[in-house]
């Protein structure tokens, strides 16, 4: 990916995500069983072909870094995270991790466009002819390569993912259109009235030097430091080319806890959202994960091979490191690692976190009147 700087947003708090993102970094919410929230973006990267992703983060960032640096940097080579200006103490770290980081001198970042000005050398390098921008907070699986290829045979300024939808959902997102020539002609964000069925996908590729000029422009102006809210809208304005690129598979924005729920119970559909195998393994990477469709004490939910159950499993996802008492019942459960579940507990429809609180969510809904 010759010319083309990834950057990965990850300065999110998590404060919709209620207990579950309590004390726990958005990006780092364990995910499948086997992941967290970021480590989908990362891995999508490495395996597109990029040797590197420059995170830009702000919220607890020294916490997320010696994460990242851990978990990614220190796993083989081919394949980092580049921590823009503290990069330099990791790589020249004489122990796991740095002593130490430079002081902060840059005003802190009002929103995901002031990621982007605040820290330009870092982004727009001499070599760079492309950004492409990511989420720390998509669960999807995509080879980015066409779509790059695709941008650049358009000779666009900006080429934006996107997905149909339902309309009634629409409103939660950026919406979108385009004319029959593929070109965008419309882009809202989270429109109260949508006249669109499609969603931008919140992933997008721009040529390097066009954004760089529409962030200078902005930057200074009362603007909303954004790039859904105030860069993208201003291209359209100016007339830039901006194309669109579909995504047919599996994309979900987990912006609240219940979405969080929801997309988990996609995991255990027939098919899958997303197979297991699909899922990076970053969580405890040496304990086997499998799905079990039915055998004694587990039905139809992805468990890791080190669960000790003496109760019964229905439609959850399970992390390593759990214990499940005599006579314990759990459905329609995520279960983080390490959870115990006292016997003859009953927990139906939550997020049973670390400590052992639980975590309520929506009830799914039934199926022919009875609930999965």
């Amino acid at each position: 990916m010759d010319g083309v700087r990834a950057v990965l947003l990850a300065g999110g708090e998590g404060r919709r995500m209620g207990p579950l993102g309590r004390g726990r970094l958005k990006p780092l919410v364990p995910f499948g069983g086997t992941s967290r929230l970021i480590d989908f973006s990362l891995a999508n990267t490495r395996d597109s072909g990029f040797r590197e992703v420059l995170l830009l983060s702000q919220y607890e960032e020294r916490r997320l870094m010696d994460d990242l640096h851990t978990v990614w940097n220190r796993t083989g080579p081919g394949f980092r995270v580049h921590f823009g200006p503290y990069d330099a103490a990791y790589r020249e770290a004489t122990g796991p991790l740095p002593l130490a980081l430079p002081e902060r001198t840059w005003p802190g970042e009002r929103g995901t466009a002031d990621a982007l000005i605040r820290k330009a050398p870092h982004v727009f390098g001499p070599d760079t002819s492309e950004v492409m921008v990511l989420h720390a907070d998509h669960v999807y699986r995509f080879d980015y390569g066409d779509m790059i290829r695709r941008h650049r045979a358009d000779g666009a300024a900006l080429t934006v993912s996107y997905q149909r939808i339902e309309r009634r959902w629409v409103h939660l997102f950026g919406m979108v259109d385009f004319d029959p020539a593929g070109n965008l002609t419309d882009f809202a964000e989270k429109p109260e009235q949508p006249t669109s069925d499609l969603v931008f996908a919140a992933f997008c590729v721009f040529d390097a030097a066009v954004l760089h000029r529409y962030l200078e422009h902005l930057d200074g102006t009362d603007w909303q430091h954004d790039i859904s809210r105030d860069v993208i809208p201003a291209m359209l304005a100016g007339g830039e080319r901006i194309r669109g690129y579909e995504v047919t598979g599996y994309w979900e924005d987990i912006g609240t806890v219940e979405r969080y729920h929801r997309a988990h119970r996609g995991l255990l559909t027939d098919p899958p959202t997303l197979a297991l195998a699909d899922l990076p393994r970053t969580v405890a990477p040496g304990v086997p994960r499998r799905r079990v469709d039915h055998e004694d004490g587990v039905h139809r939910s992805i468990v890791a091979t080190d669960l000790v159950n003496e109760g019964r499993v229905e439609h959850s996802v399970v992390y390593p490191g759990v214990r499940i008492g005599a006579g314990a019942r759990v459905g329609d459960c995520v279960l983080l690692p390490g959870t115990r579940v006292p016997a003859g507990a009953e927990l139906s429809s939550s997020i049973v976190l670390e400590d052992g609180s639980v975590q309520p969510c929506e009830p799914a809904p039934a199926v022919g009147g009875v609930a999965p």
